[in-house]
């Protein structure tokens, strides 16, 4: 396993989650919400986060279908994570499967009492915590850096 902090996003229409981990990769825990709509901001946004918590890397929710397969969704997910790629680097980035992750962070919420109206202000969050967890048990199994990496266009 790598030694180094990491951060995580699930990338939303309307909402960002963003989550980070301790250097050891032990535990993920949630960071913030960036507002999604105004994409442009949404990225000097994590650019800041980038700085701030100077990652090993980044590791972005790449929506697929249960069957494995990718949407729309997908391919929006995979533009935003290059544009990401450009402005973090030489941080680097990857696309790590999210499947389920947000309904397992709503599980987990409403496990925890969080009420539905005031979850969607932290599910996002929770999502990206969950996507951080599976990517960093995903290293510690098979000894690689989980998913796959977002190439950036020199």
């Amino acid at each position: 396993m790598r030694r180094g902090r990491r951060l995580a996003i699930d990338v939303g229409d309307a909402r960002i989650g963003v989550a980070s981990c301790d250097p050891d990769g032990v535990l993920a825990t949630p960071v913030e919400t960036v507002p999604g709509r105004d994409v442009p901001a949404a990225h000097r946004r994590l650019r800041v986060l980038v700085e701030e918590y100077e990652p090993l890397e980044v590791v972005v929710g790449l929506p697929r279908s249960l069957s494995g397969g990718e949407g729309p969704a997908a391919k929006k997910v995979r533009a935003f994570a290059r544009t990401l790629a450009q402005g973090v680097a030489p941080v680097p980035v990857r696309l790590v499967d999210e499947r389920m992750t947000t309904v397992t962070a709503t599980q987990g919420l409403r496990a925890s009492g969080v009420k539905s109206k005031k979850g969607r202000s932290v599910v996002d969050q929770a999502a990206a915590v969950v996507i951080l967890q599976n990517a960093l048990e995903s290293e510690r199994v098979s000894g690689r850096p989980p998913g796959e990496s977002v190439e950036t266009i020199v």
